[in-house]
C-alpha cells in the first residue's frame, strides 16, 4: 500500500464517516444526556463493531455473510428494530432528565451499557458489512501483506470514527448548555425522530439498493 493509496482512503473515508449515521447521532445523543466522558464508552462500543467487521472482512467472512439471505435478512430486521426502540425512548424521554446533573445517580446508565447499545447498533448495520466488503478491498494490495493493509486501514478508521463521534458528543454537550427545557425537548425529539428514520431505511435496505 503506498502513501498515495493510504490518503485516497482517508478522503474517501472521511465523506462517509463525517455523514451522521446511527452510532454518529447516538454519541451526540449521549453527549448531551449524560457528558462527553460517559459517551466516550458508546465510542469505544463503535469502533470495537467495526474493528470485528474489518476482521470479518480481511478473513472473508463478510462475503459469506453479504452472500447468505438469511443471515442478511436476520441482521437487517435486527438492527431496524433495535434503531426504531432506542429512537423510541428518545421521543418519549423527560426533557428534565436531559441534562447530567438533573438525572438521579440510579437513573444514569453505567458507560458498559452505553458502550453495549453502541455495540449493537454498529454490529447490525447490513449496511456497514456490504460497504466494507466493497471498500476495503479497492485499497489493499493483493502481492503485499494483507494482515498488515488492513491493519492500517482499521486503525485509519477508528481514529477517525473517534473524531467525529467525539465531536459530535461535544456538539451535543454544548447544546444542552445553550438549550433550557422545550429545547432540550426538541433536540430529543429530533435525535429519536432521525434513529426512527434510519431504522427506517434500513428495513427498506436491499442488497444492491442505494
Amino acid at each position: 500500500m503506498t502513501l498515495a493509496t493510504l490518503l485516497l482512503f482517508v478522503l474517501a473515508s472521511a465523506v462517509t464517516i463525517v455523514t451522521p449515521g446511527p452510532t454518529v447521532l447516538l454519541a451526540m445523543s449521549n453527549g448531551s444526556r449524560h457528558g462527553v466522558r460517559a459517551a466516550c464508552w458508546g465510542m469505544g462500543g463503535a469502533v470495537l463493531a467495526d474493528l470485528i467487521l474489518i476482521g470479518a472482512v480481511a478473513s472473508g467472512l463478510g462475503v459469506v455473510l453479504a452472500a447468505s439471505e438469511i443471515a442478511f435478512q436476520a441482521i437487517k430486521w435486527a438492527g431496524a428494530a433495535y434503531l426504531a426502540w432506542l429512537g423510541w425512548k428518545m421521543l418519549r424521554s423527560d426533557a428534565a432528565l436531559v441534562m447530567p446533573s438533573a438525572r438521579p445517580d440510579a437513573a444514569r446508565p453505567g458507560g458498559l451499557a452505553l458502550g453495549l447499545r453502541s455495540f449493537a447498533v454498529a454490529l447490525t448495520n447490513p449496511k456497514a458489512l456490504l460497504f466494507m466488503s466493497a471498500f476495503l478491498p479497492q485499497f489493499i494490495d493483493p502481492a503485499a501483506p494483507l494482515f498488515a493493509q488492513y491493519a492500517i486501514l482499521a486503525g485509519v478508521m477508528a481514529f477517525m470514527n473517534v473524531a467525529v463521534m467525539l465531536a459530535y458528543a461535544s456538539l451535543g454537550a454544548q447544546m444542552v448548555r445553550a438549550f433550557r427545557g422545550a429545547g432540550l425537548r426538541w433536540l430529543n425529539r429530533v435525535c429519536g425522530g432521525l434513529l426512527i428514520g434510519l431504522a427506517g431505511t434500513l428495513a427498506l435496505y436491499r442488497r444492491g439498493g442505494p
